[in-house]
């Protein structure tokens, strides 16, 4: 979330033994195909995407159905699945299934099947005043909205044409940018207060097997900034809860004293919760990390493509090897990140 105006088997498209073998860099990397490159971090050979949306799904007590774009490789079998949460920007479109295509054509072209739900706090919606006790962030509802995308799989599935038995479901990654990475803490143990009634909202879903928070707010507590007032649901954020392994990305200079006067508030979701957490900081990047939920908006402050290109292929390493035990790629990749000699970014774990 950024200020106001700113901000096993796998199948075709993987390597056929993917656990032992290495990656390799394609020759569409020197190319710097926008939907594929990669920055010359190691991924797969891309497949072409195919993407179909809306998907409506009825969801009891939501005051519309939840509606998911899915982008899927137009190949492969036994897929691995991410749903991916949109972030609470200014822009009328981006924040929601319409945007984030840097990062979304990218893993779909190297084999994940990406689900994106549009949750309720998205502009064209209209609902960020609406007098509903979860407005404007609609945090609660964002985490319920992740859940019920795994609940429905078997209904996507049989909705998108050619998608039919092609999904690994026991494979599924939770990733999501700014409000969408608190979004992902929410269902990863991660907790707030309902505002409404003083209830914890905030639980671990074990049916995902991998989770990534992108440019997530950090604790409720040091929250100390103009924020505090209109997100107060956002200022009872605590990690205690938040056991899972986590990968925690940020950028160097996401800052703005709109949420806190601690610079580095942002990286709390590693440094505050317990281990497992692995921490991924790219330098000089800020809120947009580049410009990952879409290039030329008002949110992008800092426009790098490269960067955006390093950002989603290490984020697809991680993945790999979170839901392929033994898989190598994010050991290359942060081989890669560190042996450079200029290294985009840094990795830590506890």
């Amino acid at each position: 979330m950024a200020p106001p105006g700113r901000q096993q088997p796998p199948g075709p498209g993987f390597l056929s033994t993917a656990c032992k073998k290495e990656y390799s860099v394609g020759h569409h990397d020197s190319a710097k195909d926008p939907s594929t490159y990669a920055a010359g971090f190691p991924v797969t050979t891309p497949t072409p995407v195919a993407s179909y949306h809306p998907v409506q799904i009825d969801v009891p007590g939501r005051p519309i159905p939840l509606a998911v774009r899915v982008t899927a490789p137009a190949v492969g079998e036994d897929l691995p699945v991410i749903v991916f949460s949109h972030g609470h920007g200014p822009s009328t479109f981006v924040s929601s299934s319409y945007g984030y295509g840097p990062l979304v054509n990218f893993w779909a072209a190297h084999g994940f099947v990406v689900i994106q739900p549009t949750h309720l706090d998205s502009m064209f919606l209209g609902r960020r005043e609406a007098d509903d006790p979860d407005a404007p962030l609609y945090l609660k509802s964002r985490a319920e909205d992740l859940r019920q995308v795994v609940d429905h799989l078997a209904e996507i599935e049989r909705t998108v044409p050619g998608l039919a038995g092609r999904l690994d479901t026991g494979r599924i990654a939770a990733v999501g940018h700014s409000a969408g990475g608190h979004t992902v803490g929410l269902v990863s143990g991660q907790t707030v207060t309902d505002t409404s009634d003083g209830s914890t909202v905030g639980a671990v879903d074990a049916r995902f097997g991998a989770r990534v928070m992108i440019a997530a707010p950090g604790w409720g507590e040091d929250m100390n900034g103009p924020a505090a007032q209109p997100y107060a649901a956002l200022a009872s954020t605590a990690f205690d809860g938040m056991t899972p392994q986590v990968l925690v990305v940020v950028g160097e200079k996401d800052w703005h004293p709109f949420f806190s006067d601690r610079q580095d508030w942002r990286s709390d979701p590693y440094t505050g919760a317990p281990s497992p957490k692995t921490l991924l900081e790219i330098f000089e990047a800020e809120h947009s990390l580049g410009g990952i939920s879409t290039f030329d908006a008002a949110e992008t402050t800092d426009e790098d493509p490269d960067r955006v290109a390093a950002v989603r292929a290490l984020i697809w390493a991680y993945l790999r090897s979170e839901l392929y035990p033994g898989d190598s790629a994010w050991a290359q990749a942060t081989a890669m990140l560190t042996d450079g000699a200029a290294p985009i970014g840094r990795v830590e774990s506890k």
